[in-house]
């Protein structure tokens, strides 16, 4: 079950993910293309790979637009895998949206109204100090309590996710080095077959 899922799910990445040439002729990219292309963005690596998969996702929830080129450009501080960051942008479609909105509303409301409940307000008390709410709304193009419920859901999906690809990521590299091993062994073994046979041969002939 788990590998069918994990083969799903690269599956779904892989047809997601933009190529060297489409990122190129991408308008908004090229002028930074330079950049984005350098090979080291482009290897599929444990640190690179979890890295790019919690930008992609946190660009897709937070950024309304521009999705593609937000990941690719947040994945040159960060070291990400840009065609995983940009592929997993794509979580946000015209199908999940309006239930990601909805779920950031509803968990902007519980988180905000918590913090009105407490004596010191911190949530509430820093963003009006900072002008952070301002930049929220900005930022997502939603009001304050959707804006805040895409950021906590955003930090929340994007920490998960890291994890847990990550630990994909090792799962299936074990898996690689288990087959790896198990056909050395096999090849081994049918090779000191084979010498005992012609051994064998050759001493019935004497």
């Amino acid at each position: 079950m788990t590998k069918g899922f994990a083969s799903r799910f690269a599956g779904w990445a892989r047809s997601k993910m933009p190529t060297r040439e489409q990122m190129e002729r991408n308008r908004f990219i090229r002028p930074y293309a330079h950049r984005v292309l350098r090979s080291e963005l482009w290897r599929f690596t444990r640190r690179s790979v979890p890295r790019g998969v919690a930008l992609g996702i946190a660009a897709g929830i937070i950024i309304p637009l521009g999705q593609i080129f937000v990941a690719a450009m947040l994945a040159l501080p960060f070291r990400a895998n840009v065609p995983v960051a940009a592929a997993l942008t794509f979580i946000t479609n015209p199908i999940t949206t309006p239930f990601v909105w909805w779920f950031a509303n509803w968990l902007g409301t519980v988180l905000l109204r918590m913090d009105e409940v407490t004596q010191v307000a911190p949530f509430s008390a820093a963003m009006q100090q900072t002008e952070f709410d301002k930049f929220l709304e900005w930022l997502t193009g939603e009001t304050l309590v959707t804006a805040f419920g895409l950021v906590a859901l955003a930090s929340v999906c994007s920490a998960v996710s890291y994890l847990v690809s990550a630990w994909a990521w090792r799962w299936w590299i074990g898996r690689k080095r288990l087959r790896a091993m198990r056909l050395r062994r096999e090849r081994l073994e049918r090779a000191r077959h084979a010498h005992a046979h012609v051994h064998a041969e050759a001493e019935a002939e004497l």
